[in-house]
């Protein structure tokens, strides 16, 4: 079965708490929520103006406050970048305390990727051999606490489908997963099902984004990711190709929780909502 969720990182743009966000999703009877983390304290955070929930706060009463909304957290977006030294000094360390908090949370999945651009000076094969020994000391952490990690195409790394198969088959774990992302892979120039189906062995979440007519034309092929869609999922240039995707999964019998991102306002989220309900 395809479950509907949402992000709460759709309401960061408009400077809204975790708890509105919650609330939001909520209101339109959405039963998954996921949610970006905060390694430390911000006060951005802190006065509620973003949705993301920091990881000294107490998880318990996170997941007291989300089951009260009828609600449970299908992932937890730690997506520091992990692939280069920058991975190693300080997204191992977030990754695993995020780790740590999804366990207390009752989350099942962690959410990875890289960053905007390639690490200079750096051949593939060595950020390739970097990214294999960062996974692999946050693996160490998956397993021991039963939290599975996905790796989201998102940069110019996750993007290459070769590197993300290299990256797959060298661990063979199944604490090692795939969120599909339909905005990230159409906005890095990929068909979203083709990629879809060639990593379906391995596709554990799912985040639904569409794309506005006027930013493909401006960034496709160009940029590898986008934060979210700012024309609602349906309304977009992507939209047949999120239908693809979904009646793919649902030939393949494919069971998973998938994540609205898009825009958090009211118009833009019933629309979204509406528009995926019809696809499942």
């Amino acid at each position: 079965m395809i479950e509907l969720g949402f992000h709460t990182d759709n309401w960061r743009p408009l400077s809204k708490s975790f708890q509105f966000a919650v609330e939001k999703g909520a209101e339109l009877g959405l039963k998954h929520v996921e949610f970006g983390v905060i390694h430390g304290q911000d006060f951005i955070q802190e006065m509620g103006y973003d949705p993301a929930v920091s990881l000294q706060s107490n998880p318990r009463a996170i997941r007291r406050y989300v089951e009260s909304k009828g609600m449970s957290v299908s992932q937890i977006d730690g997506s520091f970048p992990l692939m280069g030294p920058r991975g190693t000094i300080h997204g191992v360390q977030y990754v695993q305390q995020t780790i740590r908090f999804a366990a207390e949370v009752g989350c099942p999945i962690v959410d990875t990727t890289d960053g905007a651009a390639t690490v200079p000076g750096m051949t593939r094969d060595e950020v390739f051999r970097i990214t294999c020994e960062n996974y692999r000391h946050c693996l160490s952490w998956a397993e021991d606490y039963g939290v599975t990690l996905a790796v989201e195409p998102h940069g110019p790394y996750t993007n290459d489908m070769d590197f993300m198969r290299r990256l797959f088959e060298h661990f063979e774990s199944e604490y090692l997963r795939f969120n599909l992302d339909t905005g990230n892979s159409f906005i890095a120039g990929l068909d979203p099902l083709e990629y879809c189906k060639a990593f379906r062995k391995y596709l554990v979440h799912l985040h639904v984004k569409d794309v506005a007519s006027d930013l493909a034309a401006e960034a496709r092929g160009k940029d590898t990711g986008i934060g979210m869609s700012f024309v609602p999922v349906g309304g977009g240039v992507n939209a047949e190709n999120i239908r693809k995707v979904f009646a793919y999964l649902k030939e393949s019998d494919w069971s998973g929780t998938v994540s609205i991102e898009c825009l958090g306002t009211d118009d833009f989220m019933r629309k979204s909502v509406d528009f995926l309900r019809a696809v499942v």
